[in-house]
């Protein structure tokens, strides 16, 4: 959350920067509240301050005998007590109200980030890797259908084992995800990461942590109740990123400048509803409910976070690079930022074998494969994140930031069509196939059952 003294301090810019963002937050009830709890903690304090000199008078009243004065006293005493009780009542129930209020107001966006609506105003940094293309964006294949022809992706039988938006990977379809997870982790690893394997589950607390909750709670699975139902701080939700557990692993806690900074990878299986999503990219696996991602996660000193973000952003390039699939950076506007996100970085890799009205003049179209954003304090305040910059000096909290390592399923879309040849083969890239045992192409599977044959459906 952002801290409370920006909205005391400098109302109005906190105003503009969310009404840059396109942000509906009621600022003006917000300061009210604030304003207001305010008010009853002083007032509290003059309380309790005059109780405290009227418990001393009484002393002194029963030490000269003077019994009425200090029965008048005694009576005084209980009035205090009884009206200090009803004002920090009142402040305990709108502190609670205001520390729920601001966790629904977004991060304020860094003053280097360019000012717009929503993502047709993000700014185009760079391009790699379309000097030399290897492909044709009008001769390729959609991955939906290739994956059919060659038998590694079924969505179909996904579809019935689980519903829409899951799929099965199949013989080289299934090891080429395996040999992405561990080479990218092995990428990763020789960048100065160290691996995590998290638990999958995780509280309200830790998603509220790092900012899916409570605004984000329609796209998250559940478990053991309902979406709208009311949710405690252990109730668990499935892993929507790895971002969750290890972000939170270190609540709570103070780390010393020594541990910083600190760069964790994680792979886990991710899953989210993408609610408001419904009748897009309905063919493949480009939208889908589970998948596979390497996260990383950097905790660094506030004034290393920004040279930090251009290095997280550089780590996950390289993955790309080394798989020969061109790709663009673009700069988020405030717009189009994430709720937690004061400054992000999109890379979105070339997939040719679809066009798209936005897509590259090659043909084709972008498909976003890593968000590197830079949280700032954020999410540090909402989980408690600190550091000590030295042994003697109070605590203060960290900067976070993260990006994927890649997301797993719009690589390997990009992979089958840049990679793909005109056989209808797929030729793997060569950092990947040390991971696959030497074998350099994908040839495809001989499909099973009646439909093999194309015999109709079951009566």
């Amino acid at each position: 959350m952002i801290d409370r003294s920006l909205l005391r301090e400098d109302p109005e810019a906190v105003r503009e920067a969310l009404d840059n963002r396109g942000a509906d937050v009621d600022l003006d009830e917000l300061i009210e509240i604030d304003e207001r709890w305010r008010e009853l903690k002083a007032r509290g304090d003059e309380l309790r301050h005059e109780r405290n000199q009227v418990t001393e008078r009484i002393g002194a009243l029963v030490a000269k005998g003077k019994q009425d004065e200090k029965d008048e006293a005694i009576e005084e005493s209980k009035e205090l007590k009884a009206e200090i009780e009803d004002v920090e009542a009142e402040a305990t129930e709108l502190g609670d109200e205001l520390r729920e209020r601001m966790l629904e107001v977004p991060q304020i966006p860094d003053e280097s980030v360019p000012l717009g609506l929503d993502e047709r105003h993000n700014v185009e940094d760079r391009r790699w890797g379309f000097d030399d293309l290897r492909v044709d964006a009008d001769a390729i294949t959609p991955h939906y259908e290739l994956g059919e022809e060659l038998d590694i992706i079924d969505e179909e039988r996904g579809a019935k084992t689980t519903g829409s938006g899951f799929y099965f990977l199949k013989g080289d379809g299934a090891r080429l995800e395996h040999a992405l997870i561990q080479f990218m982790m092995d990428v990763h690893r020789e960048q100065g990461y160290v691996d995590l394997f998290p638990p999958v589950p995780v509280k309200s607390e830790s998603m509220r942590g790092t900012g899916q909750l409570p605004k984000f709670a329609d796209d998250a699975y559940r478990l053991g109740g309902s979406n709208e139902d009311e949710y405690e701080d252990d109730d668990l939700w499935l892993c929507p990123t790895a971002e969750v557990p290890v972000t939170n692993m270190y609540a709570d806690e103070i780390l010393l400048t020594d541990d910083l900074p600190l760069k964790h990878q994680a792979y886990t299986p991710n899953f989210r509803r993408e609610a408001g999503e419904h009748g897009t990219e309905t063919r493949g696996i480009v939208r889908v409910h589970q998948f596979n991602k390497v996260e990383l996660v950097n905790f660094v000193e506030p004034e290393d976070s920004y040279d930090r973000l251009e290095s997280l952003l550089d780590e996950a390039e390289e993955v790309l690079r080394q798989l020969e699939l061109p790709y663009r950076i673009l700069e988020l506007c405030t717009g189009d930022l994430t709720f937690a996100s004061a400054k992000t970085y999109d890379i979105e890799v070339w997939a040719p074998g679809d066009d798209m009205d936005d897509g590259p003049e090659e043909g084709g179209r972008w498909l976003e494969v890593s968000s590197a954003s830079n949280f700032e304090d954020f999410q540090a305040r909402r989980a408690g994140l600190r550091y000590r910059p030295e042994r003697h000096e109070s605590a203060e909290y960290l900067h976070t930031l993260n990006a994927s390592g890649l997301a797993l399923p719009r690589v390997m879309v990009a992979i089958l069509e840049y990679h793909q040849n005109e056989d209808g083969t797929v030729t793997i890239p060569e950092a990947l196939q040390p991971y696959m045992g030497g074998q350099e192409v994908i040839e495809g599977h001989e499909k099973v059952g009646e439909s093999a044959l194309g015999a109709g459906e079951r009566e």
